[in-house]
């Protein structure tokens, strides 16, 4: 399966004749040495000064104003199959834009946008008030409602400008747009018509307004006269195909909000997850829209509908990823265990199996990133696959072993479990390059990530002194990833009583575990490497990676208190959370991607770790910390934030280009419930353990409706007094899961 990674082509912003008849483009190559996954080309913004409104279904999401508007000097548009669909989508009422007034989100895929028109001369407030409902999914729909609020006539004079540059993602993400040739644009019946030959792949966008509008130049008019307190409204719809194959907009003019296909989606997971009371309203409120952006981030491919899967976040990276995805079901499993079996088995499909240099792909490895800007359908078989990722193949081993853990979807786990022993023959094969029995990497190409662990950042890993290692690269918490993989194996051989495949996996965690904390841990410094370098030279510095490895367990027990006080100390621990390498470091920077930043998943996994080796206050901490933050982007983490000192400033300060919603920082808030319930079945041996630990702003907390090995759960808490109903067959053991060790 050879797939070059070649540089894309960059399109602009399109021309008009008023004609409306066919126009050329100028075309012009990115050069071949800009690449998607280099990560040192900048990234356009999001932090405008008009706000940005991000709508999110499937793999169709649109980012505008908050009027609205798509301005084509922002990186704003429709997009379908990581193509820009629409670049500029422009309301004039009387020759002014709309004046916003407020913006309504109901759901993760509509938006009502509130405006005014702008005062008449000699007038200090306008009697005319615009409407403007959203609706995307294949395609998008607009409703526009305008009326006369005013005891006079007044006339009025619409105008929407349009137009299509079919630009790839990555070139609108770091603003690279140039013309290009083989886009045309046409008048058609009760619209415009957009082509775009220039590539192998036809694409085409039809612009429908029906009798509402008069086409005129490069848009659609309408001039009228509202009485007093009289309404008009009016119908556009935005319909795009892909090599002749037309996509149907989920939500088309004349047909009802509920009957369509994302919302009838919608409304069945929000009946799946289960229901959270506390004490704390901003602990329910998270959870809340833990739930909601989860949702509008799942992906159904068109082949496997039946299979949900999640994308990484909104709005750069609405598309499969391997370790972003398996972290997310990981978490999210309290929620729903379906989509962890929808992420496995599509990761399953695409598993590597040949050897490419050009797409990193090796046998068994699993892939990092998934992309549709060339795809002839709207399928996953259809999409790009890049596999440079050092820690989704074990991650995969690790879900599934979770996955049993809970007793769900037992006939999907028995059937990937032979695409967990090719995952597991990559790591002796592949991952571990030079035969000394750690997990490394090193890119294959140019144009591939530098970096290839969850600090993908191509300055993402640096020594204390600023320092860059040189690949081969054993990262310490892919050390801790493989360690959990093994001890997952080995309780797979376990259930089937294959003692051969037991005593295997067993004695490989054991030995990982014993060397890992020999030869990472820093004695002079008092923390565990970064990793290693090519020379097996540690990585020395102080970075948020080393709870991840709490997290999987492969920290002694008798180291875990220094780390514990190294994450915890200003240096590292910043008032809001963990951030990603401490103050001391020279590469540190607040503002920076991985070199100081705070990542709410990040937080989470080091809140879990924590609360494994029995550090309570300081996992409650953590939680806190982030839970504040999710409290000032009114409920919904950022991906990202700066590492500041709380304090200085007040507020967390938001990092311009982090994604919203991002899938696992959506998901944290169930790994916090998770975590505070101190909640772990292990339904093949017939138990589950609940030991909740509730910090001292909370008193009560409630969770009904967990799924796990066929039952139903409900765990309450109130001033400290536990009950656990619904367990069935299931043996409650009021005691916490010890870190994993070796079985």
């Amino acid at each position: 399966m050879s797939r070059a990674w070649a540089a894309r082509r960059i399109a602009a912003s399109v021309g008009y004749e008023d004609a409306v008849s066919v126009i050329p483009r100028s075309l012009a190559r990115v050069p071949d040495s800009l690449s998607p996954y280099d990560g040192t080309t900048a990234v356009t913004s999001l932090a405008h000064t008009d706000g940005a409104v991000t709508l999110v279904e499937g793999q169709t999401f649109c980012l505008s104003g908050r009027t609205g508007d798509l301005n084509p000097d922002m990186p704003h548009g429709l997009f379908v199959l990581d193509t820009r669909v629409l670049s500029c989508w422009q309301l004039r009422i009387n020759g002014f834009r709309i004046e916003p007034l407020t913006v309504d989100v109901p759901s993760p895929f509509s938006a009502m946008f509130v405006g005014r028109v702008h005062p008449s001369a000699g007038k200090a407030d306008s009697d005319v008030v615009v409407f403007r409902e959203r609706n995307i999914g294949q395609g998008m729909r607009d409703r526009l409602t305008v009326t006369n609020y005013g005891s006079e006539p007044v006339d009025v004079v619409i105008e929407l400008t349009a137009d299509v540059d079919f630009a790839d993602l990555f070139e609108v993400k770091e603003h690279r747009e140039i013309p290009r040739d083989g886009i045309t644009c046409s008048a058609r019946t009760g619209g415009l018509f957009f082509r775009d030959a220039s590539n192998h792949v036809e694409k085409t966008v039809a612009i429908d307004v029906g009798d509402d509008f008069e086409l005129q130049g490069s848009g659609f008019v309408r001039t009228m006269t509202l009485a007093p307190r009289q309404t008009w409204e009016g119908c556009l719809q935005i319909t795009t195909a892909v090599a002749g194959e037309a996509l149907p907009p989920w939500f088309g003019c004349g047909a009802a909000e509920t009957d369509a296909l994302p919302a009838r989606r919608l409304a069945s997971w929000r009946a799946t997850l289960p229901v959270v009371d506390s004490d704390d309203r901003g602990f329910d409120h998270a959870l809340h829209q833990a739930g909601e952006d989860l949702g509008a981030l799942r992906i159904f491919d068109p082949d496997r509908p039946d299979v949900p899967i999640v994308a990484a976040g909104a709005p750069w990276f609405m598309t499969v990823f391997g370790r972003d995805s398996l972290i997310t079901a990981y978490m999210s499993l309290i929620a729903e265990p379906l989509l962890a079996e929808g992420v496995l088995e599509t990761l399953a499909r695409f598993q590597g199996d040949d050897v490419n240099p050009d797409t990193e792909e090796e046998p068994g490895k699993i892939l990092h990133e998934m992309r549709f800007g060339a795809a002839a359908r709207p399928s996953l078989s259809s999409g790009e696959v890049y596999y440079g990722s050092i820690d989704a193949t074990p991650l995969f081993v690790m879900l599934l072993g979770e996955l049993r853990r809970w007793g769900l979807a037992d006939e999907t786990v028995d059937r990937l479990l032979p695409h967990a022993d090719r995952a597991l023959a990559w790591i002796d094969d592949f991952g571990d390059r030079d035969g000394d029995g750690y997990v490394e990497y090193a890119r294959h190409t140019s144009r591939g990530l530098a970096n290839q662990g969850w600090k993908d950042s191509w300055d993402g890993i640096r020594f204390l002194d600023g320092r860059f290692p040189t690949p081969p690269i054993a990262l310490c918490e892919v050390q801790g990833y493989v360690y959990s993989a093994y001890v997952a194996r080995a309780h797979f051989a376990q259930e089937q009583d294959d003692a051969p495949t037991y005593e295997r996996y067993r004695a490989k965690a054991s030995s990982l575990y014993t060397r890992f904390n020999e030869d990472f841990w820093l004695d002079e410094h008092g923390w565990y490497a970064l990793g290693l370098d090519a020379d097996k030279k540690p990585i020395d510095a102080l970075a948020s990676n080393l709870g991840h490895c709490l997290w999987t367990g492969i920290i002694d027990p008798e180291k875990a208190p220094l780390v514990v006080e190294k994450l915890m100390s200003p240096e590292m621990f910043s008032g809001w959370g963990v951030r990603t390498l401490a103050t001391s470091m020279t590469a540190f920077n607040p503002v920076s991607y991985h070199n100081g930043s705070v990542w709410p998943h990040d937080n989470a996994l080091i809140a879990a770790g924590l609360m494994r080796y029995g550090f309570v206050d300081e996992a409650h901490r953590v939680i806190r910390a982030q839970l504040d933050v999710a409290g000032a982007y009114d409920g919904r983490l950022p991906e990202l934030f700066a590492g500041f000192e709380r304090g200085r400033p007040a507020t967390p300060a938001s990092y311009p280009t982090s994604c919203s919603p991002q899938a696992w920082a959506a998901a944290s808030p169930m790994l916090w419930l998770r975590t505070l319930l101190r909640l772990d079945p292990w339904v093949p041996n017939g138990t589950v353990q609940v030991a909740p630990e509730l910090p001292a702003w909370m008193h009560r907390l409630e969770a009904r409706d967990i799924e796990m090995g066929g039952e139903s759960v409900t765990v309450s808490v109130e001033h400290g007094v536990v009950e656990v109903t619904g367990a069935g067959h299931l043996r409650v053991e009021r005691e916490a899961r010890a870190p994993l060790s070796a079985p």
